[in-house]
């Protein structure tokens, strides 16, 4: 049986008050009486249950999300799934402000971490872009004692606590197998969109996508990515030049958001005559078309929700003082073809 309070204060011969002051460093106590306790907490073995006591106390968790705010049906579906979390405030004891900025815009990213820190909140979590305005926001806010949890982008080599989301890197390498053998012994250039190489989740998967096409399917050109800003219409044009440019395009790797305007200039193409192969990400309702037209090859997806209730636990844990569970934070990446859609 696990000891208690009570077991502490019998061993040490000392009230649950006097107790309770010396486990939550309030004054009150002489120096004997703090040494005699705090040796009865060793001698026994005792473990607080720090959820437990906030749980008795009726402790609640404000926490920060900052996302970023543009026309992408995945940044969409995390923001649901944050506002559905912050729904749940009452049984999971949490409060959740959720603060939109535009999307890219580091310096707006910056301001919008000092202004949510300002407000002392006992956790943030953000969609992070790799600029050094955000990474000095991070590291104040870490000084003010305030836990940081990215999600979905990471900020590599920052102060932030944890990192909620896919292994980026990983993902690119998928992509670049399922591409080359799906391509097979065909010959031709390969596209890759982007939504912007200012963020660290598209720099990584193109990272691991060239490595792998490199070392594995040399017999493809790659051309230099475009970035669409997850934006469609920016997105449609960039891909419609491109194709039109190269004549000999075979394949694309879209490893951002865009994929309205991806699909549409994949169905100009088609109806062209011209059948190319391609990698996405996020199955949303677009991408789960274009994967049953055909338009779609693969798509990668992340769990959104699950990555929402990472970022919370993970909060909760550094707010508390408690450790991680890692494995409970892994974030997968599922692989969906036409064939295997849920």
């Amino acid at each position: 049986m696990r000891p208690t309070v009570h077991d502490i204060a019998a061993e040490a011969g000392v009230s649950l008050a006097t107790v309770d002051r010396v486990m939550n460093a309030r004054p009150g106590v002489r120096e004997k009486t703090r040494v005699r306790v705090e040796q009865a907490i060793e001698k026994l073995g005792y473990v607080r249950d720090v959820a437990a006591a906030n749980l008795a106390k009726g402790r609640i968790y404000p926490f920060t999300f900052i996302l970023p705010k543009n026309d992408n049906a995945f940044m969409a579906e995390l923001r649901q799934a944050v506002v559905e979390a912050n729904e749940q405030g009452r049984v999971e004891r949490t409060r959740i402000a959720i603060v939109d900025v535009p999307a890219f815009d580091a310096e707006a990213l910056a301001s919008a971490l000092d202004a949510a820190g300002a407000d002392e909140p006992a956790g943030i979590a953000l969609v992070a872009i790799e600029a050094e305005p955000v990474r000095a926001a991070v590291a104040r806010l870490k000084e003010a004692g305030i836990p940081v949890v990215t999600l979905v982008s990471d900020l590599e080599g920052s102060e932030r606590d944890h990192y909620a989301g896919v292994d980026n890197p990983a993902a690119g390498r998928t992509a670049a197998s399922l591409l080359g053998r799906f391509l097979g012994d065909r010959r031709g250039t390969i596209g890759v969109l982007a939504g912007s190489l200012s963020v660290r989740d598209h720099q990584n998967r193109f990272s691991g996508f060239s490595e792998v096409m490199a070392t594995q399917f040399p017999q493809f050109e790659i051309l230099p990515p475009m970035e669409g800003r997850d934006d469609a219409a920016i997105a449609e044009r960039l891909v419609g030049e491109a194709l039109a440019a190269h004549p000999d395009m075979i394949g694309i790797y879209s490893l951002g958001a865009g994929n309205r305007g991806l699909i549409a200039a994949l169905q100009q193409a088609r109806d062209a005559g011209r059948e190319i192969v391609t990698i996405a990400h996020e199955l949303s309702a677009h991408s789960r078309a274009a994967l049953e037209s055909g338009l779609f090859d693969a798509v990668l997806n992340q769990d959104a929700g699950h990555e929402v209730r990472s970022a919370i636990r993970v909060l909760k844990a550094r707010a508390d003082g408690t450790p991680v569970i890692a494995a409970q934070e892994r974030i997968r990446i599922d692989i969906f073809i036409r064939d295997n859609l849920p």
